[in-house]
């Protein structure tokens, strides 16, 4: 088929969808390296995760040989109420910026959550059912993991304490509202309710909080709960592969249209919508099948890749996880209150870190600023609001394609729209009355947060 023939939206039939999960590890040349137990230095077993993670996720976790995992059926009939998501050709985002680019996105928005986050809360609260726990706690940050997890949970009938990020729950009291209607119960982080929230707060009072004291937190209740674990949104390996739905789906529509991407891009806080959009196709370029460049987009206020370090850290401030080994901002970074864009997490993905040492990706930071700037033109050319976090991957594909003007070289550029903003207007207010302001951490901020990460003689000097 000529792809002038390419309609606006690629739909997959529900037979199409994918029945395996990509688990892209298996791919990889190098491995990332593993989790390490931070009493021994050693690497994790399953029996050390187990007291924290669903036996079945921890399995997942650490399979780094399995290429195809299959989907449950349980889990495919819920997925099959949502997807497949379509594939959307932006011919008027086209238009608008005079680009001979051929520009595509992946839009995750359409279920009740109003994110990619859904794909990985089904399955796990499937996993947690199966094994007969009773309860789940988590983290949030800006609320769609938050949201997400809470209607697989009231699906499953499975209790739900979410932590929430104090500075988030403030600014996004709506998304508070969606979680308490599915049944989750939520408190903003750091709270009294913990002792590690309670030490946090005794250290700053007056902290907006951070993801990393959300889960140290949600841990803490898990491990000291009956019948409870611990379930996550983004960065571990598991959640990533049941992402992975998303770039299988994609590679399939543009297969039909016989569409490959020069160009794709994704925004990039944990890691998981880059790292399910970008999963089939990097697999590709390992195989030495493809040239495709892939980019991670990433706010100037929590710059993980561009301006972190790689090193073993803590996942939380608390210091209850494993040792991983990431880009890293130190688990004592704590994000500017007045950054609105999501991906506030100081640390990313080891899968997505590994790849990116190994120089398969590359990274771009941007100020919120002009992430609006380029969210509130693709709202009013595109017709959708986009998620601010989702709105870096725009702001980076509008770029490309300019550059692609400037050139005229026809390039493919596919992103990531990984949900909507409905629930963040107060930051579209702020940007809409000029009142939204930028922040960089300059390097004396960042040094604050490198001095948390551990100093281990022969894994970190």
């Amino acid at each position: 088929m000529n792809k002038k023939e390419i309609p606006t939206k690629i739909y997959l039939r529900e037979d199409e969808m994918p029945k395996n999960w990509y688990n892209m590890r298996a791919d990889m040349k190098e491995k990332h390296p593993p989790f390490l137990h931070p009493g021994t230095l050693k690497p994790c077993t399953a029996e050390d995760l187990y007291p924290v993670f669903c036996k079945s996720l921890v399995e997942q976790e650490l399979d780094q040989e399995t290429t195809l995992i299959p989907i449950p059926e349980g889990i495919l009939d819920f997925y099959k109420m949502y997807r497949p998501s379509p594939l959307v050709r932006a011919y008027c985002l086209e238009k608008a910026l005079g680009t001979p680019a051929e520009i595509y996105y992946k839009f995750e928005g359409n279920n009740t959550s109003g994110s990619h986050k859904l794909n990985s809360a089904v399955p796990q609260v499937y996993y947690a059912k199966e094994e007969g726990l009773t309860s789940l706690t988590t983290e949030t940050g800006a609320g769609q993991w938050g949201t997400a997890l809470s209607m697989a949970c009231a699906f499953y009938g499975i209790n739900l304490t979410v932590y929430m990020v104090k500075v988030s729950s403030e600014q996004k009291p709506y998304r508070k509202a969606v979680m308490e209607t599915y049944g989750a119960k939520v408190i903003p982080s750091p709270s009294d309710t913990t002792r590690v929230g309670k030490k946090i707060l005794e250290a700053n009072p007056t902290t907006g909080g951070s993801l990393g004291c959300a889960i140290s937190e949600a841990i803490e209740t898990a491990v000291t709960t009956d019948k409870c674990r611990y379930v996550l949104g983004s960065v571990l390996d598991h959640v990533i592969l049941h992402q992975s739905i998303i770039g299988q789906e994609c590679k399939i529509a543009l297969d039909k249209y016989g569409v490959k991407p020069d160009i794709i891009i994704g925004c990039a806080g944990g890691g998981s919508n880059l790292a399910g959009l970008i999963a089939p196709f990097i697999g590709e370029k390992i195989k030495g099948k493809s040239n495709t460049r892939f980019i991670a987009v990433e706010p100037a206020s929590c710059p993980s890749l561009t301006r972190g370090k790689y090193a073993y850290d803590f996942g939380d401030t608390g210091k209850m996880t494993p040792l991983v080994k990431m880009y890293t901002l130190g688990n004592g970074f704590m994000p500017s209150a007045n950054h609105a864009g999501g991906l506030r997490y100081h640390g990313m993905s080891p899968i997505l870190s590994k790849l990116y040492d190994d120089g398969y990706m590359e990274a771009k930071a941007y100020e919120q600023t002009a992430v609006f700037e380029a969210a509130v033109k693709f709202a009013r050319t595109e017709g959708i609001l986009p998620a601010p976090e989702s709105s870096h991957a725009i702001k980076a594909a509008m770029d490309e394609a300019l550059e692609c003007k400037k050139t005229g070289e026809k390039k493919v550029i596919l992103f990531g729209l990984s949900g909507t903003g409905y629930f963040d207007l107060s930051a579209y207010m702020a940007y809409n009355k000029k009142t939204m302001t930028d922040y960089i951490p300059t390097d004396a901020d960042l040094e604050q947060g490198f001095a948390s990460i551990p100093r281990i003689p022969g894994i970190n000097d």
